[in-house]
């Protein structure tokens, strides 16, 4: 396919004085966010509203899949202070609705749900009105430690499927489709008001149909917010683009996700799974009002 951006995939990163404060304070704090570890395009947009997705446990993952930016390798111990400095960054920068996510670590034996508890428990002792999304790894199946995340209470338990399941060979090695779908279901099971969310990439060598079966099955594991995103090949070395999607099929996509009775539906090329985190939980919460909806 021919591999240059189209013209609605040339988004403008202008640095703000509000990017600055963030990567700073991130910086001051030895912290690190997806945003950048990701290498996420719409990471100077959110750095000037002043919110960012913070990564805990390292910037080194367990795993090796092929559409991720994230380093692979040996990680450090967890570090026991990260959690208060993250809420401590969150309270700086007067967030009201906070993602916190991680690496995947396989080398712990709770996959590092104790870390998403303490961070969560950190920052409701700061910020008692900020709404909390934990975007967790699969944890190898562990449901004593999904319990872990959820004993903490966040308003929002996010655990991505990432595309179809016939391409989880080729771009997530080490997961598990139905894995993945056990968790968004069990989650709601275990702390029945947590709203559970999950996003697919989409241009990875997916069909139609095979996205409308995997929205149903979220739809089945109770799931209430979704999100959809065009991938973006971080580098040379991951995951070829095979194709782009155009604006105009992400509406189709989010409309026929929102007759399958997603509360929220954030669509377009730039979505990725905690862009306009906080809008879509509001929109969730208010179900049956306007739907969001991002192009």
């Amino acid at each position: 396919m021919d591999t240059r951006f189209p013209s609605y995939l040339k988004k403008q990163t202008l640095r703000t004085g509000s990017t600055l404060k963030v990567e700073t304070l991130v910086s001051d704090l030895h912290l690190a966010t997806v945003c950048r570890s990701a290498r996420c395009p719409n990471r100077n947009e959110c750095f000037s509203r002043g919110t960012a997705t913070f990564l805990l446990l390292g910037e080194r993952c367990t795993r090796s899949c092929g559409f991720c930016a994230i380093a692979r390798g040996l990680p450090q111990p967890p570090d026991p202070l990260e959690p208060v400095r993250v809420a401590e960054a969150a309270r700086h920068l007067e967030l009201r609705h906070v993602v916190l996510t991680s690496v995947t670590r396989d080398d712990l034996e709770d996959g590092g749900a104790e870390q998403f508890r303490q961070t969560i428990l950190a920052i409701r002792d700061m910020l008692s009105q900020t709404s909390i999304e934990a975007l967790i790894p699969d944890f190898g199946g562990n449901e004593d430690a999904l319990q872990l995340v959820l004993s903490a209470k966040p308003d929002v338990l996010n655990h991505n499927v990432e595309t179809v399941p016939r391409l989880y060979a080729s771009i997530r090695q080490g997961a598990d489709y139905k894995r993945s779908l056990g968790i968004l279901c069990a989650a709601k099971e275990i702390l029945h008001s947590v709203v559970t969310k999950s996003g697919l990439m989409l241009g990875l060598g997916e069909k139609e149909e095979e996205i409308l079966d995997v929205m149903k099955n979220l739809q089945e594991a109770g799931c209430e917010i979704l999100t959809l995103g065009q991938y973006l090949a971080p580098g040379p070395g991951h995951y070829p683009v095979k194709e782009f999607v155009l604006p105009e099929t992400f509406d189709l996509y989010a409309q026929k996700a929102r007759e399958l009775g997603f509360r929220s539906v954030v669509s377009g090329p730039f979505v990725r799974s905690s862009y306009m985190a906080r809008e879509a939980l509001e929109q969730c919460l208010s179900y049956g009002k306007e739907i969001l909806w991002v192009s």
